[in-house]
């Protein structure tokens, strides 16, 4: 693959963004097809993203949907999902791609590839960025946790997502087909740069209100009644105002709402909490303030 081979298809990537969604309400009828229940805000900026061709930067507390949201837009789309899973010390060859020095050595040592092939296709390993890059079908790129990467490395992934192309020097540089939708997700461990902030659109998903967390909990628990949902959804939000190490997650209603239907619960009260609470807390400092507030919500 050469940088003239690549540069023909460039032109491509503009025009193969924006067209697949008409518009917010549209994206919102699709997520909840997929079970992933939005609000207009989040609709709307994943509508905006799909047609100004931007990256989404979604920022928010630890357990609120952000990395469920890429996974259901890749699914409600058909896309694949590639995801590049973020961490302190991930460097280039991790995150864009590396040459297989194994199989470079084995082919010296077999005499079936001189020094001029060894950079070729057949050593090159690609990783999520130049994969998403690389892909000829519809692909969501998800990059997880971003505010874990250091500097360098967000350097890297912003020069990525300006111009949607990598640079190889021994194969010239690879652009993009068409532009991939990318979420970046965030749990706002450290601020991220002004620069990757101006690339993206932004978004900010906070724990759901005790209406739409009752609404989550009744599309993805089946066989749930819908006043064990409600009281369920307002312990949750109670547990969430206290000083906690962890709050619970959403994920970790929907674990502690099919804990109840096993449990055969007909309503929520202080000993059941008591029994089931390590479902939602994973701190035992957090279990006993918990215990401490909550009482009995059933009086």
């Amino acid at each position: 693959m050469t940088s003239t081979e690549d540069g023909a298809a460039s032109g491509d990537a503009d025009s193969a963004a924006g067209n697949r969604f008409e518009s917010g309400a549209r994206v919102a009828e699709l997520l909840r097809g997929v079970g992933y229940l939005p609000d207009s805000k989040i609709a709307t900026v994943v509508h905006l993203g799909d047609r100004l061709g931007k990256p989404v930067l979604v920022e928010g507390p630890a357990g609120t949907g952000k990395t469920e949201l890429a996974k259901s837009v890749a699914a409600m789309t058909g896309a694949r999902l590639i995801r590049l899973q973020c961490y302190e010390g991930m460097d280039e060859a991790k995150a864009l791609y590396e040459w297989d020095y194994r199989k470079q050595l084995l082919a010296i040592q077999l005499r079936t590839a001189d020094a001029g092939s060894l950079f070729a296709e057949d050593f090159l390993l690609t990783r999520p960025l130049l994969e998403a890059i690389r892909a000829t079908e519809p692909v969501v790129l998800l990059v997880d946790e971003v505010d874990r990467l250091d500097v360098e490395a967000e350097a890297l992934l912003l020069e990525v997502l300006s111009d949607y192309q990598v640079s190889i020097p021994e194969l010239g540089t690879v652009s993009a087909r068409q532009v991939p939708m990318v979420f970046l997700t965030s749990n706002g461990s450290r601020e991220l740069s002004e620069a990757l902030k101006r690339r993206c659109l932004y978004l900010h998903i906070d724990y759901p209100t005790v209406e739409r967390e009752r609404e989550i909990v009744l599309a993805r628990v089946p066989g749930i009644s819908a006043a064990l949902a409600t009281q369920l959804a307002q312990v949750i939000r109670s547990l969430r105002l206290l000083d906690l190490k962890k709050k619970p997650s959403v994920s970790e209603t929907l674990d502690w709402a099919r804990t109840l239907l096993v449990l055969g619960a007909g309503q929520v009260d202080g000993e059941l909490i008591e029994q089931t609470l390590p479902v939602l807390l994973k701190n035992q400092a957090d279990i006993e303030l918990a215990l401490k507030k909550l009482g009995d919500p059933a009086r």
